[in-house]
């Protein structure tokens, strides 16, 4: 007998959905797409399962598109990295945006193209 999950109150899909579009901050500050995540996820984690799974999705996520960056920009000086560079910029906002209208509805969103760092 498979258990059903309930959906999240207000505020803690709200926290989810705040955990994900904090990601965006990489944009202003360095490796902002990381440690925002991380301090959410931190505060909130014990607050709700809910926000510890979504926190460790988004931080796999933030971590793995680093280090396929990192990988097509080493990749450049072969010109693919050239091309594949603004598709992952693409990309990483377009499942931002979409991890973060999920997290808001209560769903539960698992990136795809995501290393499993964190459990």
């Amino acid at each position: 007998m498979e258990k059903k999950e309930t959906v999240p109150d207000q505020l803690t899909r709200q926290w989810a959905m705040y955990l994900h579009l904090s990601a965006l901050s990489g944009y202003l500050v360095p490796f902002g797409h990381i440690i925002a995540p991380i301090i959410i996820w931190s505060i909130k984690k014990e607050d709700s399962s809910y926000i510890d799974r979504q926190g460790k999705e988004s931080l796999n996520f933030q971590i793995s598109i680093t280090l396929y960056a990192v990988i097509l920009a080493i990749f450049s000086i072969i010109i693919i990295g050239l091309i594949l560079l603004p598709l992952l910029f693409i990309l990483h906002l377009t499942l931002i945006v979409i991890a973060s209208v999920k997290a808001n509805q209560g769903e539960t969103y698992r990136y795809p193209i995501t290393i499993r760092f964190v459990s």
